[in-house]
């Protein structure tokens, strides 16, 4: 399932009896146009501060900084610090959250079935905008447990998730959300 903005991979490992593990990943998608915008910017940050020291005189210290400020442009716009966030779901055992960095480091998360109470799809409304989630009730925590941390996936790449998470935790699935046409 591909969107915008995510690629939603499905992997199932299944022996005979029961499927083993089961994961599920969203990707960030890479996006040419906004590389193209930033490298644009950085190049005329460079070429206004060559200009102005190779016909107004500026001293050499303000191409430099330029240079600086440019690349430090291209690697805030650019350089992302999540791309990968995928649940491992793990039948008898629990659930394994991991989140994957642009650096290559992998935070994981192990949540005991034990502990499990429930997988829950919300859907969160802000002033500004209004998006779905999935977050698991988890027994002694306050908060809910976000499956997806810093991503928003829409709500045809959740509801599989969703499913899989409560055949997993053998809980009824109480309603079915809203299906958007495919």
């Amino acid at each position: 399932m591909v969107n915008i903005r995510y690629t939603y991979i499905h992997n199932a490992v299944n022996n005979n009896f029961h499927a083993v593990v089961d994961t599920h990943h969203v990707v960030a998608r890479n996006t040419v146009f906004k590389s193209v915008i930033v490298y644009l910017v950085a190049s005329l940050i460079v070429s206004y501060a060559s200009f102005l020291h190779l016909h107004k005189g500026t001293p050499i210290t303000t191409v430099i900084w330029s240079l600086f400020f440019g690349a430090f442009l291209v690697k805030l716009l650019i350089w992302r610090p999540i791309v990968k966030e995928s649940i491992v779901i793990l039948p008898a055992f629990g659930v394994q959250l991991e989140t994957h960095y642009g650096s290559g480091r992998i935070r994981r998360r192990f949540i005991p079935e034990s502990k499990i109470l429930k997988p829950v799809l919300n859907e969160c409304v802000t002033p500004i905008t209004c998006f779905w989630c999935l977050s698991l009730l988890v027994r002694d925590e306050d908060q809910l447990t976000l499956v997806f941390e810093k991503f928003r996936p829409p709500l045809g790449m959740l509801v599989p998730i969703w499913k899989a998470l409560c055949a997993a935790a053998d809980c009824k699935e109480s309603s079915v959300p809203f299906q958007e046409d495919e």
